[in-house]
């Protein structure tokens, strides 16, 4: 009796782990960001990531610079997707391509226009503005929307994301603001919390069942000091910042890279949970604090991976590190139950050695990685 009830307890014990498991694992969406290859060589890229199983691909949405949206001239009728000032041609052909082979798009909406803001990493001097063109997005990617009355609908997009990394500088500014002779006070964490805000409820205003908008969408580390020459505040205190300004999303986004290629997916960042950055090997520091200050709020990670050496010999791991960092990563983020999204950045390296990255699964000159055999493999 005693040995029947032993094998009853471990079975009970493998099914739970077995069930957790499956938990654990539910609904986690593997994809790459990669915009230059998804714009500049789409067929080629696309093809890779049929061949990868690519589930969900990553873009900027670009609402001001170069490639805006609205580049040209303010729109008449902003929240009207078919106003003539919007030129949408680049997202409709990707975004109908990435419909045929049933790959999920993620859009994020990025850079103030000239007429609504200083400048592109600043926040519009109207919230509404940025309101009203993440409406008019939303409600031309909502799955019925048709560009001319003979066209079929254009393909439908569910993931949206409030900008990107507004905790460096580089992305959005002021991060700081002087309080007194010496001393100064965060400031982009309530100036993001107001642009998230604007985003969340343009797109929500669409009505549509299964929308989703992350915020945050942070960088790994930050200095927290107004006086450093490029100030930037850390994953934890913006996250805080952001609550106290009444911050909504219903996802929480992050990337949270490796500081030092000394540190595989599992290290945490030297000086444990008080560090000043969220790599994966913390990453539940972030996700703690999230269910803290907001419940069971699910987190993306957004942008992750490794850079390799050659061509990178200071930031870079050698090819075979970066295929087993691939496998891993991908299992940490599977086995937590509040990730359902991992982008790897890139499919193919940046040619820019110090400026851009080297962490595609593909060089400069077109070899292939160990890197790009793992991703294949890893459970889609």
């Amino acid at each position: 009796m005693r040995s029947r009830a032993a094998v009853a307890a471990v079975l009970a014990a493998l099914g739970l782990l077995v069930a957790a498991s499956a938990q654990a694992s539910r609904g986690l969406i593997v994809g790459i960001f990669d915009e230059p290859q998804t714009f500049g060589n789409p067929d080629w890229a696309f093809t890779q990531y049929h061949s990868l199983g690519v589930k969900a691909i990553r873009v900027n949405l670009y609402w001001g610079g170069t490639s805006g949206v609205a580049r040209r001239r303010r729109p008449a009728n902003a929240v009207n997707p078919a106003d003539p000032a919007y030129d949408w041609s680049l997202y409709d052909s990707m975004i109908k391509r990435a419909a045929e082979g049933r790959i999920k798009v993620v859009l994020s909406i990025l850079w103030t226009l000239r007429w609504v803001g200083p400048r592109l990493n600043r926040a519009p001097t109207r919230m509404i503005d940025l309101r009203n063109f993440a409406y008019a997005a939303a409600k031309r990617y909502s799955g019925s929307f048709r560009p001319a009355p003979d066209q079929l609908p254009l393909p439908a997009v569910r993931y949206w994301l409030a900008w990107n990394e507004p905790n460096n500088p580089i992305f959005l500014q002021p991060q700081f603001v002087r309080a007194g002779k010496h001393s100064f006070r965060p400031r982009s964490p309530q100036i993001y919390a107001q642009m998230c805000n604007s985003i969340w409820n343009g797109v929500h205003l669409t009505g549509l069942a299964g929308e989703k908008v992350g915020c945050g969408v942070t960088a790994p580390r930050g200095n927290n000091s107004g006086l450093q020459p490029r100030s930037s505040i850390s994953p934890i205190y913006f996250l805080r910042g952001m609550k106290r300004a009444g911050a909504h999303f219903d996802a929480y986004a992050h990337h949270p890279y490796a500081g030092h290629p000394n540190e595989t997916p599992r290290t945490p960042p030297p000086g444990g949970i008080r560090v000043r950055a969220v790599t994966l090997g913390n990453i539940n520091v972030l996700i703690n604090e999230l269910t803290r200050l907001y419940g069971p709020k699910r987190l993306w990670i957004t942008e992750y991976g490794y850079q390799t050496n050659p061509p990178d010999r200071l930031f870079g791991v050698s090819f075979a590190k970066q295929a087993r960092y691939v496998s891993l990563s991908y299992a940490i983020a599977r086995a937590n139950p509040r990730i359902d999204m991992m982008m790897w950045f890139l499919l193919k390296d940046d040619p820019r050695i110090g400026a851009g990255w080297q962490s595609g699964f593909y060089t400069v000159s077109m070899r292939q990685k160990p890197a790009w055999r793992a991703f294949q493999r890893l459970r889609k």
